[in-house]
């Protein structure tokens, strides 16, 4: 599991984006914290792999924190001039992403992270197209840095025409049964979707708060074979 601690000083967005991130396979939030005090004290505490930071932060920005946080940092504000995203940048943050998105963006975000610390978790010597591989997963470009095309792939045309013919919505557990697919596989697929419009989430709530993402078609092209209009 990859281990995250958010941090934002509304502490509805940070259990907002804790729920975000505790919706992801391979993720686990081990803390929040809604100051710059308490983000480096709950960073030393707690180890976590990932921060998401704030930027406006009451006691100091989210960036003046970079060098003192142990675990990669994504930045998550709405802080959206270029000196700030260079700052976070070239401070060492491994993403920007600027308030307010939706479970989709984040969970784009944070599956390509989680295939860029895959690639390059053990202890070897990598050459550079290993550690272009890794970059390219990490801002989620292809082979040739184009923006990813999710129904490039068999697997990609079967999750959009699935989600496409499916009567209503339909969660990535559902899909990865009825495709025969791992349910991390799905949720891969239908975030890429998600991320380029082709496909809507919507949360649903069970009886013990964690959210379910649901998914519906968004229109565009079948993903798969060609079969008539949208069922609605």
């Amino acid at each position: 599991m990859i281990r995250v601690l958010v941090v934002d000083d509304d502490y509805r967005v940070a259990e907002l984006h804790a729920r975000y991130v505790a919706a992801v396979d391979g993720f686990t939030v081990v803390g929040t914290a809604r100051s710059a005090a308490e983000a480096v004290a709950a960073d030393r505490e707690l180890s976590p792999d990932l921060v998401l930071l704030d930027q406006y932060l009451p006691d100091r920005l989210g960036t003046e924190l970079l060098p003192q946080l142990t675990g990669d940092v994504l930045m998550v504000t709405a802080a959206a001039d270029t000196a700030q995203v260079r700052a976070a940048l070239g401070g060492g943050a491994v993403g920007y992403l600027i308030k307010p998105f939706d479970a989709a963006a984040l969970t784009d975000r944070l599956t390509g992270y989680a295939r860029f610390r895959a690639q390059l978790a053990a202890d070897r010597t990598v050459d550079q197209e290993q550690v272009d591989r890794a970059l390219r997963a990490l801002h989620g470009t292809d082979r040739g840095g184009r923006p990813r095309r999710p129904r490039a792939t068999p697997t990609g045309e079967l999750v959009a025409d699935a989600v496409r013919r499916a009567p209503g919505t339909v969660t990535a557990g559902e899909l990865a049964v009825r495709l025969g697919i791992s349910r991390p596989t799905a949720q891969r697929y239908l975030a890429d979707l998600a991320a380029d419009g082709t496909v809507r989430v919507e949360l649903r709530y069970g009886a013990a708060g964690r959210p379910e993402h649901l998914y519906s078609w968004n229109g565009g092209p079948p993903g798969g074979p060609a079969g008539g209009p949208a069922p609605r």
